[in-house]
């Protein structure tokens, strides 16, 4: 009895997950909520999940729980771009929604790299094909960010709108424990991991432009860099360095 059990629930949550209730890099309900949600115990739920990460449809990591498996959105590093041409490269839809707009005094670390103590802030979320996937936080001096609208950063790229040549870009990529704010935003728990990039861009003459940190999900997350093996003695990868 028991063995039928926990096949009709682990047939249940897999039409659930294809009608789209549970969607890819989502959390499902804990063992305890399934537990009460079909009146059965906790080993009998466990067993249904293992057979769904036995069928490579869900999976579980410690301190997050279960979720959903799909294909990670990928972004690929060595060019400068947006996250909005990059997914459309992929076939993704992408959205943004500006979250807060305005002028604020220089926090030290963007004040340390922009030399400026007044700037524009812009945060915003991303969306995937409706999914949320970053939070986005931009810094631009202010004698850049003076025309720019709240309307017009919402239709399009900051990049698209300085008034200036962008030349490149640095970016560092760490990793960080969502903050309930953030959590809420992401659709994961408080303390799940992310991926953290800081990310100054320069014009042409090398000098910083624009400031900005985006988070997003660990397990909905993926870059990709090309490593090409002429002259390397080491394949470790370029620019990996220690965190003090």
């Amino acid at each position: 009895m028991r063995e039928l059990r926990y096949k009709s629930i682990a047939e249940d949550l897999r039409e659930r997950i294809g009608s789209g209730e549970f969607t890819a890099g989502h959390l499902l309900p804990s063992e305890a909520e399934l537990g009460r949600a079909y009146d059965a115990s906790r080993v009998t739920v466990r067993k249904a999940l293992e057979s769904l990460r036995d069928d490579g449809v869900a999976d579980a990591r410690q301190g997050y729980g279960w979720f959903v498996v799909g294909d990670p959105v990928r972004q690929t590093l060595g060019r400068l771009a947006t996250i909005e041409g990059q997914l459309a490269d992929h076939g993704v839809h992408a959205e943004r929604h500006v979250l807060d707009f305005g002028f604020v005094r220089s926090p030290r670390r963007v004040r340390d790299v922009l030399g400026v103590d007044d700037v524009l802030r812009v945060r915003r979320l991303n969306r995937a094909n409706g999914e949320p996937f970053a939070v986005v936080t931009v810094w631009v001096p202010e004698r850049l960010g003076a025309k720019l609208s709240r309307d017009a950063v919402e239709r399009s790229p900051i990049y698209e709108l300085l008034p200036v040549k962008l030349g490149g870009a640095t970016q560092t990529i760490g990793a960080a424990a969502a903050t309930e704010r953030d959590a809420g935003l992401l659709e994961v728990p408080a303390g799940a991991p992310l991926l953290r990039c800081e990310r100054t861009t320069y014009d042409t003459r090398r000098r910083p432009v624009l400031f900005s940190e985006h988070l997003f999900p660990a397990l909905r997350t993926e870059f990709v860099v090309d490593l090409p093996a002429d002259g390397v003695e080491s394949f470790a990868p370029a620019g990996l360095r220690l965190v003090d």
